[in-house]
């Protein structure tokens, strides 16, 4: 190609053009067919009748269900408010009821009673559903905190930029500090949001701005120090390992069990899933299981910290390499101009003596 101006417009807008082609795979990937992967729910198994119904459902249900039984329905409440079930169906012949908890997955509480529906029908009674942990009514489908999430990962990605682009010229600990300010006030606008100015939270928000801060520190720190080797890709990357990947595994729309095995595992160690599901363990649970999530967003935030710390050490060695070229080139322009090498001479004879 002749025209270096087109090469150079062709060249940019291959990040652009990535990023399609990333978020298109990522998103429908992730969100357009959404169904039951082995979604964990409970029997209520009190003898050996429902013990043959459970092994049924089972049966029929194939991969879609992870069935297990459980001893009587104080049991059942306590499987799902432990989140180690999504939903328990209770058979009765008069009253079957589905026990679920839509702060945990409205979308997983809501697959699960299309699921035993038509099982209650064919006893012959409707399905009463059971709501034992719901969402608070400013966020009735629980997916605020989701949202919450796209809030402060955009705020902490798009200042890497800034920082790395804009704050070049720094020195690493300069745009250390500058991380630090920047994620303390992006999850101050996080916690603002969702406490006072949408009452998605209504308690808690010391944790959840502890929970931001964490979460939004990483993302910046692995930026800023990814800045340093990728450059202008730098953006890319970001991207993909904060959107793409991030918000299509973090649970916040559908729960792993109503995706496919890639963002499934995803879910079990990404930053946005521990975000989010930390949030859902300090809000609904009573801090049920948030120690784990806690160590995910630590986890990251060192990862971050790891990444920054090389980057501080290229530049180091970038700056001693290019010090020592200086040097050279600067002996070398002396040694070939003897009128400088002279008036050098002169000058240390002058010092010498005291002049």
């Amino acid at each position: 190609m002749r025209d270096p101006a087109l090469r150079h417009v062709l060249t940019h807008l291959v990040t652009p053009l990535l990023m399609c082609l990333g978020m298109g795979l990522a998103y429908l990937g992730a969100f357009v067919h959404p169904e039951p992967h082995h979604l964990p729910v409970a029997v209520v198994a009190q003898d050996a009748q429902a013990k043959v119904f459970a092994q049924t459902v089972k049966d029929g249900a194939g991969d879609a269900l992870d069935v297990r039984t459980v001893a009587d329905r104080s049991a059942a409440v306590d499987a799902v408010k432990g989140r180690e079930v999504t939903a328990a169906y209770v058979p009765d012949g008069s009253r079957p009821e589905l026990i679920v908890a839509t702060a945990a997955s409205d979308t997983g509480a809501t697959v699960a009673e299309k699921v035993f529906t038509p099982i209650a029908a064919r006893q012959g009674s409707p399905l009463a559903v059971t709501d034992v942990v719901g969402t608070v009514e400013d966020d009735p489908t629980g997916q605020g905190l989701f949202f919450l999430l796209v809030a402060v990962s955009i705020g902490s990605y798009a200042s890497v930029a800034v920082i790395g682009g804009a704050g070049a010229a720094l020195r690493m600990r300069g745009r250390a500090l500058l991380v630090l300010g920047v994620s303390g006030v992006v999850s101050v606008i996080g916690t603002l949001l969702a406490g006072p100015v949408f009452h998605l939270v209504h308690h808690e928000l010391a944790g959840l701005w502890g929970l931001s801060w964490l979460y939004s520190a990483g993302i910046l720190f692995i930026g800023v120090g990814l800045h340093t080797f990728l450059k202008r890709w730098t953006t890319l990357a970001m991207m993909a390992l904060f959107v793409m990947l991030n918000f299509t595994s973090s649970g916040g729309l559908f729960r792993p069990e109503l995706q496919n095995g890639f963002f499934g595992t995803l879910h079990s160690f990404w930053n946005g899933a521990g975000f989010v599901e930390g949030l859902r363990s300090l809000v609904y649970f009573g801090h049920d299981g948030l120690g784990r999530h806690v160590w995910t967003l630590v986890l990251w935030l060192l990862a971050g910290l790891a990444v920054t710390g090389a980057a501080a050490l290229a530049e180091r060695r970038t700056e001693a390499r290019a010090a020592r070229t200086r040097a050279a080139e600067a002996e070398a322009e002396t040694d070939a101009d003897p009128t400088k090498n002279a008036a050098a001479e002169e000058e240390e004879m002058e010092e010498a003596v005291g002049v």
